[in-house]
């Protein structure tokens, strides 16, 4: 059994809560922007003074409606102004925010609705309000539902979103009645009850505190201050504020305090990030792995591939090298200084130009990222963390970062690996337990110490590695024990791979079911001649089939040959949240996957 900790860098406050750091803002930057908000094209500033202003307006109107100090209220909607808006609002009128991703289904919505018990909702869209009608009958705690875009009725926009029916609903409501609400939770209450992705059963509510949130974010940004520079610093949020990690970002840029802006649609990414300039990027690998995919795409297409592999692989080269106590040779840095003019500034303007770092969590991004990353200019600081943890439990520092591991513990928290290589946690970050749910509670947090349920090891520095998931442990039928995640991983960072699932249990030898990026199938097509294939008949190409036993054997050099993938198939189907087959946070439901594909998991092993 190994343990590492790190000293707390910043201590929770005795009493109060989350909606403390927007009054300080407000009192002691009260000029500060500390939102961006995009309106009819262009970002404009909102000040910290302003910010208040508006969400005292909103709880106002919270309260006038009947809510009630510990209350829980839902938030349906994309990443935009009025998530965080309303968020803090909810907060400043005393209540718990219940979030419902966007995408969610009436059954969806009337589990997460239903078990918390929610008041009121806040939805944004026509779609979500007809959603919520839909199980109303369901759901007898809630009164209100309040709409953020105007509803399609041809009345005027302005006077029917939800932030202005609370405005006018709160008319008779005093700032006084609102500050005696703000203060009504203190750090141990709730501060909002975030259900689990369910990829085994219903989804569980995690109950996280102001406390959670005041450990988790006060000592990510102490420990990364360099990235929170009030008056410097800008974070673009295009993650859903739904998931725990898009909520970190949103607290930590609050609390910073440094300016937030909201990106909504994911296929504008690269212009609103132009246009919003962030000094720091939050994603998940996938996002990494599309920028990188796609500037190697251009490359091709405009007949300069054979120059971005050698950039990529002298960034790579050079970022290894920064770890050798020689460093770079002289070589080695007159090429990277090359290429930075060719290659790599380009790069950097895709992510806004100004960005210097990045955090990534969610799932691992693997050193062929993050050296390539790091060698260009842009370091991706990888972390780790669970919605039982408030998001990130340990993350790379940003001076002394150990690409390939998730960093070290949160400051202030404790990481223990257990006898069977089940990484545990215990810090005042951590959930305080599962809604409604008593035994899920015990068994997760037993003895004092949250187990995840997933497999680490940790190195001398404290440096933890993720190598897979208890339940995911694959057993084959000669007794060799394999950890998916490893090589899936390392397959599906091929420009051509979407999804992958390795299979093999109580089987002869490992295999993969494999889904092809549709992005990306049109442009292999056209850069091999292929474009007259009808989509099954390109799928099934000989051409094809061994570019993606390319990706297959890379996968294959992270493992033994025990662990291997032996044989694959290309499935014509998606892994979509549509489809049933992964969450709202892209983890694949892997039962799911295996009952629906049966077939093709047989065929594997008798074709």
């Amino acid at each position: 059994m190994r343990e590492y900790s790190l000293p707390a860098l910043y201590e929770v406050p005795a009493e109060g809560n989350l909606t403390d750091l927007i009054r300080r803002n407000a009192a002691q930057h009260p000029d500060l922007p500390v939102i961006g908000r995009k309106r009819d094209g262009r970002w404009e500033d909102l000040t910290a003074a302003a910010f208040l202003a508006e969400v005292r307006q909103a709880a106002k109107g919270l309260i006038a409606a009947g809510v009630e100090p510990g209350d829980r209220v839902g938030l349906m909607s994309r990443t935009r102004y009025e998530w965080t808006l309303l968020d803090f609002a909810v907060w400043s009128a005393g209540g718990v925010t219940v979030p419902v991703y966007e995408t969610s289904s009436p059954e969806q919505i009337s589990w997460i609705l239903g078990d918390s018990g929610a008041v009121a909702c806040l939805v944004e869209t026509d779609a979500h309000t007809a959603a919520v009608d839909s199980v109303r009958d369901r759901l007898p705690a809630l009164r209100d539902v309040w709409q953020i875009e105007p509803a399609d009725t041809g009345e005027s926009a302005e006077a029917h979103t939800a932030v202005a029916r609370l405005a006018a609903l709160g008319a008779g409501i005093s700032d006084e009645q609102v500050e005696e609400r703000s203060s009504a939770a203190d750090a141990d209450s709730p501060a909002t009850i975030v259900y689990t992705s369910g990829t085994t059963g219903r989804p569980k509510g995690c109950v996280l505190t102001h406390r959670s949130f005041f450990a988790e974010c006060g000592n990510v940004v102490e420990r990364l201050r360099p990235m929170f520079r009030p008056g410097e610093g800008s974070v673009l949020l295009f993650l859903p504020v739904a998931h725990v990690f898009g909520r970190l970002v949103q607290v930590a840029a609050v609390m910073a305090p440094i300016k937030l802006g909201h990106a909504s649609d994911l296929r504008n990414l690269t212009d609103e990030l132009g246009s919003f300039r962030p000094t720091m990027v939050l994603g998940v690998p996938r996002v990494f792995e599309k920028v990188f995919n796609s500037a190697r795409a251009q490359a091709v297409a405009g007949g300069k591939g054979r120059i971005f592999d050698r950039a990529a692989a002298v960034a790579g080269a050079y970022s290894r090298a920064l770890d050798d106590p020689a460093g770079p040779s002289l070589k080695l840095r007159i090429q990277h200084k090359v290429f930075d003019k060719l290659v790599y500034s380009k790069l950097r303007a895709v992510l806004g130009g100004r960005a210097t770092h990045a955090i990534s969590g969610g799932a691992p991004l693997g050193a062929r990222l993050g050296h390539f990353f790091r060698g260009v200019g842009f370091t991706v600081l990888e972390g780790y963390g669970l919605t039982e943890s408030c998001a990130a439990t340990a993350f790379n520092p940003y001076d002394r970062p150990q690409i390939g591991t998730v960093g070290q513990p949160l400051p202030g928290s404790v990481v223990r690996i257990a006898d069977d290589g089940e990484v545990l946690l215990h810090g005042e970050h951590l959930f305080t337990g599962y809604w409604n749910n008593q035994q899920a509670s015990d068994e997760a947090l037993a003895d004092g110490w949250f187990h995840t349920g997933d497999l680490g090891t940790l190195d001398a520095d404290g440096y933890l590695t993720i190598t897979g998931r208890k339940k995911e442990i694959l057993v084959t039928a000669g007794g060799k024990n394999v950890a998916p995640a490893v090589i899936e991983d390392r397959i599906r960072a091929h420009a051509l791979v979407a999804e992958c699932m390795v299979v093999g249990d109580g089987r002869p030898f490992v295999g993969a079911l494999l889904t092809v990026d549709e992005e990306f199938l049109p442009r292999w097509a056209a850069e091999h001649g292929k474009e007259q294939l009808a989509h099954e008949e390109l799928l099934a190409d000989p051409e094809l089939l061994a570019e993606l036993q390319t990706a297959v054997d890379e996968g294959n050099k992270a493992v033994s040959k025990a662990e291997s993938v032996r044989k694959f198939r290309v499935l014509r189907e998606q892994f979509t949240e549509d489809s049933g087959h992964v969450t709202p946070s892209l983890k694949l439901k892997r039962g799911v996957v295996a009952k629906d594909f049966a077939d093709e998991i047989e065929a594997l092993y008798t074709a």
